[in-house]
């Protein structure tokens, strides 16, 4: 891919590392610190941010995007130098703030950052002293995050200086930051140890029930050589001093000594990690370096602080393993193109899934409007990433998330901490959002296509079970919590049914759930959730045709599971088959009413499962299921296909609570959404040239090259109340028109998949291209969840986009993916992604073997001008198999490859 604006964020090798020069001067810019054990923290150039554990669990203060630069509550060190005055090595002086923007007295700084550390470089040369804070969370299971300070002096005669700590110790839940913050601190037991101060707190304060705490939290430090503190401040109130701030503490103006040393213990104030070291001197080019542990403790951890940590050297050791961890779990996936930015920035895209796990939707600054956990899409999305990185025991993942499904075709939307811990709702609120059927088998296909294992479909698994009956519209008043969480049949016996039967539960309920219009309805939302006011008669045209396409590909499937597996009959729940009308006296499905009245049969039928199975012939399953699927698809070429009085032609996507279509020529404008687009293309639902009218419609009035390329909507210049809250945001934000990144990827994944390839490079290069340009995007490397009006990037890391993005990359532009656990080989790269030579490779796992695939296009040929010629594995030619023009490898073959060396497949393009 290409980026030929000027950029002040560079890649300064082939690791991903970054750096950028006065990061300061940009708002809300944030960076991941984390370990896998789940220490969460988030830190800024001048060291704001917070560290937690979950909701209940923060060591320092929580924030959200705007804290970042309303708060003083930081990661602070402070230096006393004799004679000229008091600095903050970290920036967090109200002076420094002062001199921010003046170029003649401002400081040098520098950011850099890699997988996973932080690195900031200050320098003034008034006082001429210069830091290098680094901070990174170890990749163990210890709840830590580590910082070295490490002080130079860049003057020419010598520097005697009192270096201090002060981190703020928050200690306590979110919730505390407005509920009861000033009473929560009167729980606080701030202990003095050897090393630093160590809080916990009495009770867990919550007024549903307090709960006797257990953790502690902690800064702790020492110097280089491992010694300890002399002095400590462990009162906040007492450190800022009366009047002083912590941008401007008293104890630092005035050059206090600390009252308190170790063994004393203080009750009942709001806590400070403030730690004081012996006074210093250093000559000139000299350098000191303290070391700075910041943690949660729930075992008995901070016992071993020092000894595991508190020096210079254990810190470089730690920091060597951190970095090789993560270099090592991202190495399985590695892009090398003629574009070496591409080739880094695609490092950080395929570490967001990663970070997604470990934070879930809500644990970075940007996303301050959740309290942890993962939604039903994340749990479906993220194994997309994961079976393409980490495919070793995503096959168990799958099938415990199948175990949120309900009996009527929804799910659990309360998901818990651990895999396949689904909570049941007791507090009452039904909420279906209508595209949450759909994804499940999405994952499940490219689970299959990776494998080949499709004994997997007849695997059996449990139904969730909670008050919510019949699509959301009833309680069952007779089940209680205690009755647990799984679905039991009349005989009080747990039900399972297979992981085929889940899937085709989701959609086949869904088929005859329609409005008005016959299209499947809208409920609560589909993937936009801001499409939230239209549940009594609003309808998504958009998903209905996922669901249409998906009902074919199951057919598809079922078919490859009798031919391959010589599987005839497969057994559903007795009470299901009323969903295959064709069984029985098929219904006409261009009734709205008829389809109405098999939804309301099954549903009843539902509400007690009576535990009975009935065999089912795959040939009758599947000519059911292919009925179903083309009358989507023929239905919406017939109904939906729309063309404007400006003789553009697009889909239309969906329809308001009045019953009326949302797209096309209004008095406001032009009316017209992407998503109403994508599964339309993605599904074949449009034909070739509706895939072109669309293309030119989606040019004309959705593209917006200074923000990044495709707005997921028009500006519809009113608020529906209609259809939905998104409709109240401004305009070019969020889901109400951004370019909002998941579905401008998944646009360009159905361009790939369509043979549009040039198309779809174009929708992915713009998305890259905005975000790599730090003047405008301003985020660190990465794909935002969206960017807004002014083309700033938005909730950067935590985004399902990512996933998408790694999907298309691999197995649509380079053309590496699964074919019922067979490799097929189909390179879609344009002529500009192959280097100087022609040369252009990939680094995947497939069959949990390490292969690199590289293609040779020595004449620089086009996408539509190139075919397979040839093939080698590990320099060996041997015969091209092609099937539809794409090179298959057998798996047999794959799976003789070295467990422990990288097997190379070359590809002859001509």
């Amino acid at each position: 891919m290409s980026n030929k604006k000027e950029k002040k964020c560079i890649f300064i090798d082939n690791k991903g590392s970054f750096k950028l020069e006065n990061p300061e001067r940009n708002s809300y810019l944030y960076f991941p610190l984390a370990n896998e054990s789940g220490m969460m923290s988030s830190i800024t150039p001048d060291l704001h941010g917070d560290i937690k554990l979950d909701n209940n669990t923060f060591l320092l203060e929580p924030v959200s995007s705007e804290d970042l630069h309303n708060n003083n509550s930081s990661r602070n060190f402070w230096i006393s130098i004799e004679g000229k005055g008091i600095w903050s090595a970290t920036g967090n002086s109200a002076k420094q703030k002062t001199i921010k923007f003046s170029d003649e007295k401002s400081e040098k700084v520098e950011m850099e950052g890699g997988f996973l550390w932080h690195k900031i470089t200050r320098e003034n040369e008034e006082l001429g002293i210069k830091s290098e804070v680094v901070n990174f969370v170890p990749a163990n299971d210890d709840k830590v995050e580590l910082m070295k300070v490490k002080l130079t002096n860049i003057s020419n005669e010598s520097i005697k200086m009192t270096p201090t700590g002060a981190i703020p110790i928050y200690g306590r839940s979110a919730d505390n930051i407005r509920d009861h913050r000033h009473v929560t601190s009167l729980l606080h037991r701030a202990n003095i140890t050897d090393y630093g101060v160590e809080v916990k707190p009495t009770l867990s304060f919550d007024e549903r029930g307090h709960k006797v705490n257990t953790i502690k939290y902690g800064v702790f430090g020492a110097d280089e050589n491992g010694n300890r503190p002399k002095s400590y401040f462990p009162i906040l109130e007492e450190f800022i001093g009366e009047g002083g701030s912590l941008d401007w503490p008293e104890a630092i103006a005035k050059n206090k000594k600390g009252d308190y040393v170790s063994g004393q213990t203080i009750n009942g104030y709001e806590s400070l990690g403030g730690i004081q070291f012996e006074k210093t001197e250093l000559k000139p080019n000299e350098s000191k370096s303290f070391i700075i542990v910041m943690g949660i403790e729930k075992e008995n951890m901070f016992s071993t602080i020092a000894e595991k940590y508190l020096s210079e050297e254990k810190f470089e050791k730690e920091l060597a393993e951190n970095i090789n961890f993560w270099e090592s779990k991202l190495s399985s996936t590695e892009i090398t193109s003629g574009d070496k930015e591409f080739n880094n920035w695609m490092k950080w895209v395929t570490l967001q899934p990663i970070l997604r796990r470990i934070y879930g939707c809500s644990f970075l600054p940007h996303h301050d409007y959740g309290k942890g956990g993962r939604g039903w899409r994340d749990l479906w999305q993220d194994c997309l990433a994961l079976l393409l990185m980490e495919p070793k025991g995503v096959k168990e993942i799958l099938y415990n998330n199948f175990g949120g499904i309900r009996v009527d075709g929804t799910n659990a939307t309360i998901i818990g901490n651990a895999p396949g811990e689904f909570i049941a709702d007791r507090n009452n609120i039904s909420r279906i959002w209508m595209d949450h059927g759909a994804w499940p088998f999405l994952t499940t296909k490219l689970y299959l296509d990776q494998s080949g294992d499709l004994e997997f479909l007849l695997e059996e698994q449990t139904y969730f079970k909670d008050s919510h009956i019949s699509f959301g519209k009833k309680l069952d008043n007779k089940w209680s919590i205690e009755d647990g969480n799984k679905q039991k049949s009349v005989k009080e016996t747990v039900y399972k049914g297979s992981v085929i039967e889940h899937m085709l539960l989701q959609h086949l309920v869904s088929f005859y759930n329609v409005g008005e219009h016959n299209n499947i309805k809208l409920e609560g939302a589909d993937w936009n959730d801001g499409l939230d006011m239209a549940d009594e008669n609003g309808e998504s045209v958009a998903f209905s045709a996922l669901y249409g396409s998906n009902l074919l590909e199951i057919a598809n499937i079922l078919e490859e599971l009798q031919s391959k597996k010589g599987i005839k009959n497969i057994k559903l729940m007795k009470e299901s088959v009323t969903l295959l009308d064709t069984f029985s006296e098929s219904i006409n499905y261009d009734s709205v009413e008829e389809k109405r009245n098999v939804f309301d049969k099954y549903l009843f039928l539902a509400e007690k499962v009576s535990g009975d199975k009935k065999e089912i012939s795959i040939n009758l399953l599947v000519m059911d299921l292919r009925k179903k699927g083309n009358w989507i698809i023929d239905h919406i070429r017939k109904s939906e296909w729309i063309e404007n009085s400006e003789g553009k032609k697009w889909f239309n996507g969906y329809y308001d609570d009045d019953k009326q279509r949302l797209e096309g020529d209004n008095p406001n404008g032009v009316r017209m959404t992407l998503t109403g687009q994508v599964f339309n293309v993605m599904g074949n639902i449009a034909t070739d040239e509706q895939v072109g009218e669309i293309i030119d419609s989606a040019n004309t009035y959705l593209r917006d090259d200074n923000i990044g390329g495709y707005r997921l909507n028009t500006d519809f210049k009113e608020v529906l109340s209609n259809m939905g809250r998104v409709f109240g945001f401004a305009f070019g934000h969020k889901e109400n028109g951004a370019v909002f990144s998941h579905m401008s990827i998944m646009y360009g994944n159905a361009l790939y998949q369509r043979g549009f390839s040039k198309e779809g490079f174009e929708v992915l290069n713009s998305l890259y291209s905005h975000s790599i340009n730090f003047e405008k995007s301003r985020i660190y490397p990465g794909i935002p969840e969206y960017v807004n009006q002014k083309g700033r990037g938005m909730y950067n890391y935590l985004t399902g986009s990512a996933s998408w993005l790694l999907l298309t990359v691999i197995t649509q532009m380079f053309g590496v993916r699964g074919k019922m656990g067979d490799l097929e080989i189909a390179p879609k790269l344009q002529k500009s992604q192959f280097d100087d030579n022609g040369f252009a490779k990939i680094k995947v796992l497939f069959a949990n073997k390490l292969i690199e695939v590289e293609y040779n296009n020595p004449k620089k040929l086009e996408v539509k001008e190139y075919s397979i010629k040839g093939i080698k594995i590990n320099n060996e030619e041997i015969d091209l198999c092609l099937e539809s023009g794409n090179a298959i490898v057998r798996r047999s073959t794959i799976l003789d490859f070295s467990e422990t060396e990288l097997s190379k497949i070359q590809i002859e393009l001509g």
